[in-house]
């Protein structure tokens, strides 16, 4: 596993140019290593290399990892779709959640979120190509029910989250960034200052460089720390 490591340090690297090159502070950006289907074992050697975020797609396994490294100082962000019938779980065991994509998921999440734990950082997911197989709110309809998230007494509503139609030409990487922190900024137009949204979840292995370009502060990357898929 000593390929993590390297990757990790390769993938840090990228993320500093890429800050470096726009204009920005790295410390201002999180590397969310993406570890789905990753074994504990693989997510050890990841904390080892200098990573403490880890993003989980499936409920059962994250918690069977979780169960595994409780010994660990882990922050995990839930960032695959999510079921009603799931949000308990999730409101009751991570730290963020980046799939929010209903009002009533956001209203579930607040009641289920236990009492003597701090409120569960969210993101809203914006479908931001309009694409017909994809979740996340419209842009227009997440200005709607961003005043009403916002609002939920055990949640934070803390920026938004969007996965882009693939591309390899940059200026077409960069486009839905673009529109996606042009809506932030129309969100918070619209929110008190003890609510403004300060995250933008964007970019993975593919597209790392024109997201932090425009604004990214979480960068979601799996294959490129923990190498390909078995």
């Amino acid at each position: 596993m000593a390929n993590i490591e390297n990757n990790t340090t390769s993938v840090q690297r990228r993320l500093q140019q890429a800050a470096r090159d726009a204009g920005r502070n790295p410390e201002d950006i999180l590397l969310l290593a993406v570890s789905k289907t990753r074994t504990s074992a693989q997510v050890r050697v990841a904390v080892d290399s200098g990573l403490s975020s880890f993003g989980e797609n499936y409920l059962q396994e994250a918690l069977e990892k979780m169960d595994q490294l409780t010994d660990l100082s882990i922050s995990w962000h839930f960032i695959g779709p999510l079921q009603s019938n799931k949000t308990r779980q999730v409101a009751e065991h991570f730290d963020w959640i980046h799939t929010v994509d209903r009002l009533k998921i956001a209203k579930r999440l607040s009641d289920q979120r236990p009492a003597d734990m701090a409120p569960l950082n969210i993101c809203l997911q914006i479908n931001i190509d309009n694409e017909p197989s994809k979740s996340g709110f419209m842009p227009q309809q997440a200005i709607e029910a961003a005043s009403s998230i916002a609002g939920l007494p055990s949640l934070r509503l803390r920026g938004l989250m969007a996965i882009p139609k693939p591309s390899t030409e940059l200026a077409q990487q960069r486009q839905p960034f673009v529109r996606l922190r042009a809506l932030l900024e129309q969100i918070n137009e619209r929110l008190d200052n003890s609510q403004k949204l300060d995250t933008l979840s964007m970019g993975m292995s593919g597209d790392l460089e024109p997201a932090i370009y425009e604004g990214a502060t979480i960068i979601r990357v799996g294959t490129d720390i923990f190498g390909p898929r078995s």
